[in-house]
């Protein structure tokens, strides 16, 4: 079965970078959209990046500028660089596959989510 295993998030004051990781298996990585995900504590988990199978992306408003996505097909990991961290980004993340690159109305294909990596920005 499909498994995601994040990593790369910790404690960082406004302003800082973190640079998150997603190891997949049990998947074609390379055909597949790929997504960073998080959730605030009593908000619904939201779609913040994609990065198409053609290398394309696609960014939350709020995250613009600030978070890049890359991925390494042949490693099969997704990465989330997070650069001027402010404390609204303060969330769990996770990766998936969404359905298309829309961030604001894409389905998950993948039922099954990891652990997700906590991120807290915080002076």
């Amino acid at each position: 079965q499909v498994q995601f295993v994040e990593s790369g998030g910790g404690l960082v004051q406004p302003g800082g970078s973190l640079r998150l990781s997603c190891a997949t298996s049990g998947m074609v990585f390379a055909y597949y959209h790929m997504g960073w995900y998080r959730q605030a504590p009593g908000k619904q988990r939201e779609l913040v990046a994609v990065i198409t199978s053609d290398g394309d992306t696609n960014y939350l408003d709020s995250v613009k500028g600030r978070f890049t996505a890359s991925r390494d097909n042949a490693k099969k990991v997704v990465y989330l660089q997070m650069n001027s961290l402010k404390p609204e980004d303060t969330a769990v993340y996770y990766c998936n596959a969404p359905g298309d690159r829309n961030i604001l109305t894409s389905r998950v294909i993948f039922p099954s989510w990891g652990q997700g990596t906590q991120v807290t920005v915080s002076s």
